[in-house]
């Protein structure tokens, strides 16, 4: 069975999918991922969150990505896993109430249910050197 917390950022994943790749309006988009995806009023928030605080975060986000890909150019990445990485990068330095090790799970998931063969391991490892390196120190910007 699908956590609530798992639909939930599937919700905003899809969301975040279609304001990528239609330049749709966002509150059109969350109207409709909401509605599709019947979540509890406390996981609406938490994908209202998620997507605001994303969009909002979305450069320094994409820098991580392409500090933690740097084979990858962020236009060259599938889209699907570039918005996996920036869910999970974003739950993790701004959020911050779930273990590490779950969100990275959560994303792997994520990547399994809509990415490619590839996904998986892709997100796994990005999120994984971000973690090593980001996280564990503390820092919180490509700055510091």
């Amino acid at each position: 069975m699908v956590s609530s917390r798992r639909k939930a950022r599937g919700a905003a994943l899809q969301a975040l999918y279609e304001i990528d790749i239609s330049g749709h309006g966002r509150d059109k988009v969350i109207d409709g991922a909401l509605g599709a995806a019947q979540l509890s009023f406390e996981n609406e928030g938490f994908v209202k969150k998620l997507i605001d605080g994303i969009l909002d975060k979305k450069d320094e986000l994409d820098g991580h990505i392409s500090r933690f890909a740097p084979a990858w150019p962020l236009a060259q990445l599938a889209v699907i896993d570039r918005n996996v990485l920036r869910l999970a990068m974003y739950e993790l330095l701004y959020i911050g109430q779930t273990p590490v090790k779950v969100v990275i799970n959560e994303a792997v998931e994520l990547a399994k249910a809509f990415g490619s063969e590839n996904s998986p391991k892709f997100v796994n490892g990005v999120l994984s050197s971000f973690n090593s390196s980001i996280l564990d120190s503390g820092q919180t910007s490509l700055e510091g």
